[in-house]
């Protein structure tokens, strides 16, 4: 009798085990590859399709109550070396505010694994370009109360650029998941 007892709670134990990881898993998206490293996003991440070949990969995040549009996350990828200095980057990002917001932008250094990544993180009123940032047709539409999130991830191959960019509030809600996301590459 004891080890029928014994045998049960192993295998009551090993249920719970199983029910627990599912969950976890569940609460998991598809995971980003990114010169051999991985990480997972979070299920509430809607995958989009690039829309062109710079773009590596497209996430739309949920937006906060009462906020009118979704943050995104696009992944970009120009080649080895490719896409401009870090220097450059940053001050592009920050120009994509109306100023003074670029000029409070806050930096952070910091590693993800053994990859170096540099942050950005502005506020302000985001200057969007309607037809794209490179298009010089494009007409600039004023987008106030924005926040990006802005990411250089030196990799072997690298660097990939990443940019979240959204209603603050909406960012802000996002962002604890987008932190966990990036520091997770293994």
């Amino acid at each position: 009798m004891k080890g029928a007892v014994m045998l049960r709670h192993v295998w009551t134990g090993a249920l719970v085990l199983a029910v627990a990881a599912g969950a976890r898993a569940a609460d998991r998206g598809e995971a980003v590859e990114i010169d051999g490293l991985k990480s997972a996003a979070p299920a509430t991440w809607k995958k989009g399709m690039p829309q062109n070949q710079m773009q590596y990969a497209v996430f739309t995040l949920p937006k906060a109550d009462g906020d009118k549009d979704d943050p995104t996350l696009t992944v970009f990828y120009f080649g080895p070396g490719g896409g401009g200095g870090k220097d450059a980057n940053l001050a592009r990002w920050k120009g994509m505010f109306k100023p003074p917001a670029g000029e409070n932008a806050k930096v952070n250094q910091f590693k993800a694994g053994d990859v170096p990544v540099t942050e950005l993180d502005v506020s302000g009123t985001y200057l969007f370009k309607v037809g794209g940032p490179f298009n010089p047709n494009a007409k600039t539409e004023e987008k106030p109360d924005y926040r990006m999130v802005g990411v250089i991830f030196e990799s072997k191959n690298g660097p990939y650029y990443m940019r979240l960019v959204g209603p603050a509030k909406s960012v802000e809600k996002d962002k604890k998941d987008f932190d966990e996301w990036l520091k997770n590459f293994k």
